[in-house]
């Protein structure tokens, strides 16, 4: 079939996720929030602003909703791969990695249907933060992704869609003083 070569393909999920890690990435997540920037830090700031895109998508864009997964899911595949894990040991850690996605889509997901800053914070202290006192921290974390969710309902789909996320800026929430 050589004219599927050009057969033309949305790149719309590519942009959306591109947009995604891009806000995770955001300095002010390491510096004044104090999430480690580790592998492990990195990997909850992109699953909580997927966890974020994902409740936007799920009420209009059902299918982009699932796009956006499987590519966060090959993303995770890949970088394992490029890090050197072996053939053998990626399926075992993918399926580490999806729990922890969809444990925290469940923990967050649940606060936030509810509205309650405190539980978020509270999940966001156990997941982002684990084994540490950052109370605070967690509250102001808390406070940016209420805000963040907020401004994605508000924007229209066909920006969403296209990458264009209107992500609140990280650093207008920090904490005065990092626990």
């Amino acid at each position: 079939m050589v004219l599927g070569i050009f057969r033309r393909e949305d790149r719309r999920p590519f942009a959306l996720y591109g947009a995604i890690v891009a806000q995770a990435r955001q300095a002010a997540f390491y510096t004044d929030f104090g999430v480690a920037d580790s592998l492990d830090g990195r990997f909850d700031m992109v699953v909580l602003h997927v966890v974020l895109a994902t409740r936007r998508l799920r009420r209009d864009a059902p299918a982009e909703q699932q796009a956006l997964f499987d590519l966060f899911i090959s993303d995770m595949d890949r970088s394992l791969r490029e890090m050197g894990v072996g053939d053998l040991t990626v399926p075992k850690r993918m399926k580490v990695m999806a729990a922890a996605f969809y444990g925290r889509l469940e923990a967050y997901g649940a606060a936030l249907d509810e509205r309650d800053a405190g539980g978020l914070a509270d999940a966001i202290a156990r997941n982002v933060f684990p084994g540490t006192e950052v109370a605070g921290v967690a509250a102001a974390l808390a406070t940016y992704v209420i805000a963040a969710e907020d401004a994605l309902a508000a924007a229209p789909l066909e920006a969403v869609l296209e990458g264009r996320l209107p992500f609140p800026d990280p650093a207008a929430f920090a904490p005065e003083q990092m626990s």
